[in-house]
């Protein structure tokens, strides 16, 4: 049942995306690109909804937008509105009476409007200035009635509309921090490898011609599954973890434990700047399927050790 309910989904989006007139979106974009005021939009049932979620969505990504019941609007809260404000009204069959009675005093005030519907015909449609067609084979729900493929439409026409104004805006990942600075969106998008490396004493470094064996307490008691091999001016020559501990003793035997960590280090390992999110550093830990690791060195602008970020510890603010 469900894989033939997933199937017919895909056919009536399908329907949309072959059907839509991409001129009419398109116009209907650049109405807004052009909007010296607010995208003002409103909705009855679960049209509504999906209208607060757009209006969410515009306004988290810098786009002056805001949800207005219409029920609310004939009652005092039209008075937000002014001529330079686009006002969008989202309704499957364009005929909610609701929607219709707020044209007359939307128009008093000199506000563009657009009909985002699926039916051409109706009366939302003619009455507004502007109108989009969102083309609906039939909802999914079986008796064709409970608003199920419509809305996802209409959250479709939503997401297309506010991310192509984030890219005309140039929203960029800075702004997205200022505009979300808690929740897991926030941590992503502001912790970076300095607010959670290792550093001092807690490093664990050794020199290139320790034996392995003089450098086991340092591996295990430091809890970080490597060693940074440096010089004396902390300049980062290798990397010794616990991987390359059993791949030593499976090649070499107990004698492993008298090679220098030279000889049995892995060199050139992949490193980061401290200010690089932390995000970026599991895609740098997660870069090769074949190579994963689960640590990474941090060295300044002078290639100096300063610090070692484990993947556990990101994981542990709940960023991944």
């Amino acid at each position: 049942m469900l894989k033939e309910l997933l199937a017919k989904e895909q056919q009536y989006l399908n329907y949309f995306f072959d059907n839509l007139d991409l001129d009419s979106l398109q116009e209907i974009f650049d109405i807004f690109k052009h909007c010296p005021g607010m995208i003002v939009l409103t909705g009855v049932g679960k049209s509504g909804l999906i209208a607060k979620k757009i209006a969410a969505t515009m306004t988290s990504t810098n786009t002056r937008a805001i949800y207005l019941s219409p029920v609310n609007a004939l009652h005092g809260d039209l008075g937000i509105i002014s001529e330079d404000d686009v006002f969008v009204f989202l309704s499957k069959s364009g005929e909610s009476d609701e929607l219709l009675n707020l044209i007359p005093s939307v128009r008093n005030k000199a506000v563009k409007t657009i009909a985002i519907v699926s039916n051409p015909e109706s009366r939302l449609a003619k009455a507004c200035d502007k109108y989009l067609c969102l083309p609906l084979e039939k909802e999914l729900c079986p008796y064709n009635m409970a608003p199920t493929t419509s809305t996802s439409i209409q959250m479709i026409f939503g997401d297309i509309m506010a991310v192509g104004l984030m890219r005309h805006n140039k929203f960029s990942l800075d702004d997205f921090a200022q505009n979300h600075p808690a929740g897991s969106i926030g941590k992503k998008i502001t912790v970076r490898v300095r607010d959670l490396m290792i550093t001092g004493k807690s490093i664990p470094l050794c020199q290139e011609t320790d034996k392995l064996f003089d450098t086991l307490v340092e591996l295990s008691n430091k809890k970080c599954g490597c060693i940074l091999i440096t010089d004396k001016n902390k300049q980062l020559l290798g990397i010794f973890t616990d991987g390359d501990l059993r791949r030593t003793l499976q090649k070499f035997g107990p004698n492993g434990l008298n090679k220098q960590l030279h000889e049995v280090m892995s060199k050139d390992p992949r490193t980061i700047d401290p200010n690089t999110l932390a995000t970026e550093a599991i895609k740098i830990m997660e870069n090769s399927l074949s190579n994963e690791v689960s640590v990474l060195p941090v060295i300044n602008e002078n290639d100096e050790v300063i610090g070692l970020i484990k993947l556990h510890d990101i994981i542990q603010t709940g960023i991944s």
